[in-house]
């Protein structure tokens, strides 16, 4: 299974964060999938990326032909795709995908696990997404989530293939990994 995990680029302030996407990696390797991700080195993404080939798993690194992340490459990736532009590299990753999952991140993790979410409520996919719900980094989400069904601008069922998730197992378990 190829698991697209989305996050930040950075590392955020809270070490839970970090810790929360060390294990993410290394639970995917120990299950036997493929990590999809955004390529780079840094933050949360790097953590995840660096955990996952530390437990012997796989990676596949899809980047953007910009120069500054380019620069920021994760080394030793089994495999590395080069897109032309971001909006390219989201695509392939959410082509590439059976799942994602998302752990805390910025404006980017936020577009991305948007577009997964539209593509089930069109009915374009079928792929699950689980948001890890690091120290309620997610709440937010989930209240807007709640909001949208309560004032009628979308249906319950929109959202029951997506899960926020207290922990990496239940969010692993929901996606069928």
């Amino acid at each position: 299974m190829n698991i697209a995990v989305w996050c930040a680029s950075q590392p955020g302030t809270d070490p839970a964060f970090a810790e929360a996407a060390a294990q993410l990696g290394a639970a995917i390797a120990e299950r036997g999938h493929n990590l999809v991700y955004g390529g780079s080195k840094g933050g949360l993404m790097g953590t995840v990326a660096g955990a996952c080939l530390g437990a012997g798993g796989t990676v596949t690194g899809v980047t953007v032909n910009v120069p500054r992340i380019i620069a920021e490459r994760h080394p030793g990736l089994t495999l590395l795709e080069t897109t032309p532009t971001l909006i390219a590299r989201k695509a392939r990753m959410i082509e590439l995908a059976d799942a994602f999952v998302a752990l805390p991140g910025g404006p980017g993790t936020f577009d991305e696990i948007g577009d997964v979410i539209t593509l089930l409520r069109a009915g374009v996919s079928t792929k699950p997404v689980a948001l890890i719900n690091v120290n309620g980094f997610y709440d937010p989400l989930a209240e807007l989530f709640a909001r949208m069904v309560r004032d009628g601008v979308a249906d319950g069922s929109d959202f029951e293939k997506v899960l926020v998730s207290a922990g990496i197992e239940e969010a692993l378990d929901f996606i069928g990994a």
